[in-house]
């Protein structure tokens, strides 16, 4: 059973979907990366702004899978969900699904990577990053 740290609700809008009527796949994306900046500001309280601005810390996904199990329409609401998989040095594994009462409509598995934005390179999470994320990892456990 999958321990969610982190749940929110989002509407499916016009703007999220294609002439069929349905979710076009790129906008699930766009609603994954919203829902994980959000995470980090009011679920781990870290904003995420001033960590990628002044901060210059970047979080940049470097695998990512997505498995669509069924479509949304406008107006459906998705309950968002996410867990954490993993916690090394300066990468974070997350299981993440989007939620309607019939059941799941997409999930996904990404890898986050603590890298510096002067450099581009992988570095430790900053020590207020880390211990959120360690305080968030010992709830789900």
């Amino acid at each position: 059973m999958t321990r969610w740290v982190f749940e929110r609700q989002e509407l499916v809008r016009f703007g999220h979907c294609d002439p069929a009527g349905i979710v076009f796949y790129p906008r699930y994306f766009e609603m994954l990366n919203a829902l994980v900046e959000d995470w980090f500001t009011q679920g781990l309280g870290v904003d995420y702004a001033q960590l990628l601005g002044p901060r210059r810390v970047g979080m940049p996904s470097v695998r990512l899978s997505a498995d669509f199990k069924r479509v949304s329409r406008m107006g459906d609401q998705l309950t968002q969900r996410l867990a954490i998989n993993k916690l090394g040095r300066s990468s974070l594994g997350l299981t993440i699904q989007f939620d309607a009462p019939d059941g799941c409509r997409v999930s996904f598995e990404q890898v986050l990577v603590c890298t510096s934005l002067e450099t581009h390179r992988a570095q430790p999470f900053p020590a207020d990053l880390r211990a959120a994320l360690e305080q968030a990892n010992d709830k789900q456990e």
